[in-house]
């Protein structure tokens, strides 16, 4: 069934590893067409990107829809992204293979990117932060970042809970705050200090 195609391609990664997988391959493991499969999936990058199309789902459809006021947008975010590891364990290994091709291969890197920074921009909104115009963009690029160094955390995190992984988001979390509010002060100082021009 081309609903299977996902969980199929993903186990095939864990097994032999994503540059030996064929879209043939996932095809026969999912019981589908290739024909089939190739008019939703007609690479690995669009299978790829659906698989975290559908852990983005899994994450928003667990977002309360009321902010929480007593919570920070740091506490926000931390919450969303551990619910998207927690979401993304069960297929640590075929993501680690994924994760170590693209390092090797810039091709395959930058075409995972608007997926990558589609899924940070949902997590951004799931957290009540804007992900839209040039200061979504930044939010987003950053969380991006903090996410690719976390991930390296994830990938050899044995914890049942993933405390390791917690541990790593929220350093770098809080280090992203910290330089935020440099930031805005920074920001604030500058316009404070603008002299407006006296009149004649």
């Amino acid at each position: 069934m081309i609903d299977g195609a996902l969980d199929a391609f993903l186990a095939l990664v864990a097994e032999k590893g994503f540059t030996e997988v064929t879209l043939r391959d996932v095809a026969a493991k999912a019981d589908t067409g290739l024909a089939d499969l190739y008019r939703r999936y007609p690479d690995k990058v669009a299978l790829v990107s659906g698989f975290l199309a559908r852990t983005d789902d899994a994450v928003l459809a667990g977002t309360p829809r009321a902010i929480d006021p007593e919570e920070t947008a740091r506490d926000r975010l931390f919450d969303v992204m551990m619910r998207r590891y927690d979401a993304l364990k069960p297929y640590r290994v075929a993501l680690t293979s994924i994760r170590r091709t693209a390092t090797r291969d810039p091709l395959l890197a930058l075409a995972l990117g608007p997926a990558l920074r589609r899924s940070m921009a949902a997590m951004l909104e799931a957290a009540g932060l804007a992900s839209e115009g040039l200061s979504g963009a930044v939010r987003q690029n950053g969380l991006l970042a903090i996410d690719c160094a976390v991930a390296r955390v994830f990938d050899r995190d044995e914890t049942q809970d993933l405390s390791k992984t917690m541990a790593a988001l929220d350093g770098r979390l809080k280090t992203a705050e910290r330089w935020a509010q440099t930031f805005e002060r920074y920001t604030v100082s500058r316009h404070g200090n603008v002299t407006e021009p006296r009149a004649e």
